[in-house]
């Protein structure tokens, strides 16, 4: 197992916690060694301060494809979960989890189990989060993860405005609008605002209308 987490105190104290389980062996505690070691579970911090989390869990599993991740947090939002697990994410572990949950949420991610936590289990966003993944529907996700302002900014994309047009309605930087659009289109994995235009229109035509 490695351990990935910006406070010493905590990283060390999980290890020592985890070393004494019979079971669990903790073999580094840093994202560079993970090439080095092959982990079977990661342990990630979500408050990480030196990188973004999700992006720390895509780059865990570029390097060591056979690995588990487990994200560690407070009370992650639905759509958090849904970011990470889309990431790649296996488990989630609250922080203020027991330390026999704590332990058990780690045996089980490591024989195969996923793990999302307590609190949303049979939420429409667990089902949301599951079904990206079971049915790989990285769509679903994506909707999740936007955020607020790239949404804007998908919409007036659709409509046909340009990032100056944009950046005028929106009242914000024209380099701020390109910022958005870079991070729309990584998400996304597209790579023009008119592919964006027609993912955005496809993703209206498949919404629900509730209507009537």
């Amino acid at each position: 197992m490695l351990i990935i987490d910006d406070n010493r105190l905590m990283r060390e104290g999980l290890s020592a916690l985890l070393k004494a389980q019979p079971d669990l062996q903790v073999v580094a505690d840093a994202l560079r060694q993970v090439p080095e070691v092959t982990p079977h579970v990661v342990l990630v911090d979500a408050g990480l301060g030196s990188c973004d989390g999700c992006r720390c869990v895509e780059q865990i599993r570029k390097s060591a494809l056979a690995a588990r991740v487990i994200v560690m947090d407070l009370l992650p939002a639905p759509e958090e979960v849904v970011a990470y697990v889309k990431a790649g994410a296996k488990g989630f572990i609250m922080k203020d989890a027991t330390v026999e949950d704590f332990v058990g949420a780690v045996r089980s991610v490591a024989r195969g189990l996923d793990v999302i936590p307590t609190v949303l289990t049979g939420t429409l966003l667990s089902h949301i989060a599951r079904d990206a993944v079971v049915h790989q529907r990285p769509e679903a996700a994506d909707a999740v993860r936007m955020t607020k302002r790239e949404q804007e900014v998908m919409q007036l994309i659709t409509e046909g405005l340009d990032n100056k047009a944009i950046a005028q309605r929106l009242g914000v930087a024209g380099d701020t609008v390109k910022s958005h659009v870079r991070n729309i289109l990584e998400k996304l994995t597209l790579h023009s605002r008119l592919a964006i235009a027609a993912h955005s229109r496809k993703s209206d035509a498949a919404r629900p209308n509730f209507s009537g």
